[in-house]
């Protein structure tokens, strides 16, 4: 059964726009070959750490979602801990929520409490 799962990883911000290219396709790639489906990524580009990441105060954000059956994800995450192009990564597993539509039969037969019961129940002592 294959699960939604999204992953934020940050390079380090001294790599060239190629090397940022080749990582992204390197883990892509990755994937594709561990059998996961419908990869999708963004390059967020440069910005600020919220704190320093050794010693680097800026970093390249790249999100990544895909579809897989969950053996992908400790291979792919040893790969980046063991890279020096990663310097943070994050794993998120995604529920896939599709609320059906509610019809307006349904609404119509919901029960409703009066207001005087809930004024009775309020518990005010006389």
């Amino acid at each position: 059964m294959s699960q939604s799962y999204e992953m934020m990883y940050i390079l380090r911000p001294d790599l060239t726009e190629d090397q940022v290219q080749e990582t992204i396709n390197k883990y892509k790639d990755f994937l594709s070959e561990q059998g996961a489906e419908d990869i999708q990524i963004q390059n967020r580009g440069k910005r600020r750490l919220a704190y320093p990441i050794k010693k680097l105060q800026d970093g390249i954000y790249i999100l990544m979602n895909y579809r897989a059956n969950g053996k992908q994800v400790a291979p792919l995450e040893r790969a980046m801990r063991l890279s020096d192009e990663v310097i943070r990564y994050l794993t998120l597993t995604v529920k896939d929520e599709q609320p059906a539509p509610a019809s307006e039969d349904e609404e119509s037969e919901a029960p409703v409490e009066p207001a005087e019961a809930q004024e009775v129940s309020s518990g005010s002592s006389e």
